[in-house]
């Protein structure tokens, strides 16, 4: 066989095995769940089991749980959960691209390696999204609802895209499909954008889609609970705990 040949066949293996290296993203295999709630007697109740990553609040979860929607009050937020996790996500606001990006500058200011600022996938979140990863801050693009809206996600390299999976069904989407198409597109690009699946209702939904390679979610403290409830495993529980007591007799 000519050498050139065998040359040439050695280089189209070397192309081929790079270019199907390329499509794995370096967070894969690592999963990351995040605690959906601004009520911090739900963060002391459940981050110690160790399961979350990090928080995740917005303006209606600060609402919810009756804390103000200010800079000092986020402040005083984030200093309280990065004591107790990795990351805390906050989502900045304004009424025009330099007032959100204001915001977002002064939220993420305490600790700009663990605040990350969430911006909805409009044109407006965009370019504030744009403007804030060019000075050095983390970014979520949120309140996704279509899968196109992952080719912004991984064109602009952002960190994070949050599809609201519940929400989307809710509006007669397929949130099972849009999500699964996003995680697919973002692997096909190579990039490294997680897609972080938001709204959802029960746990059983976040397997479904860790069968299919999701691995980043945010949930609420009622779905974390759901983990825990099988009574089979109470039942083991107590009966390991009975025969302890016995002490082997």
């Amino acid at each position: 066989m000519p050498l050139a040949f065998i040359i040439i066949c050695c280089l189209c293996c070397s192309l081929l095995f790079h270019h199907c290296d390329s499509f794995t993203p370096p967070h894969r295999g690592d999963c990351r769940f995040f605690l959906d709630t601004a009520d911090t007697a739900e963060w002391d109740a459940l981050l110690p089991l160790g399961l979350f990553h990090g928080i995740t609040t917005n303006p209606t979860l600060l609402e919810r749980a009756n804390q103000p929607c200010t800079i000092s009050s986020l402040h005083s937020l984030a200093s309280k959960a990065l004591l107790q996790t990795n990351e805390f996500m906050i989502q900045t606001w304004g009424s025009t691209p330099s007032e959100m990006y204001d915001n977002g500058m002064t939220l993420s200011i305490i600790d700009r390696e663990r605040i990350v600022i969430k911006v909805p996938v409009t044109t407006k979140g965009t370019e504030v999204a744009r403007r804030l990863m060019e000075s050095g801050v983390r970014v979520c693009l949120t309140a996704g609802y279509d899968s196109k809206q992952a080719l912004i996600a991984a064109s602009l390299g952002v960190e994070y895209l949050a599809p609201y999976l519940g929400r989307m069904t809710d509006n007669g989407k397929d949130g099972f499909v849009e999500c699964r198409r996003m995680q697919n597109i973002v692997d096909g690009l190579g990039s490294d954008t997680r897609i972080l699946v938001a709204s959802l209702r029960d746990a059983e939904t976040l397997a479904d889609l860790a069968v299919d390679g999701l691995d980043t979610f945010t949930f609420s403290p009622a779905v974390a609970r759901m983990f825990f409830e099988e009574p089979l495993t109470d039942i083991a529980a107590a009966e390991f705990e009975e025969a302890a007591a016995r002490g082997g007799e």
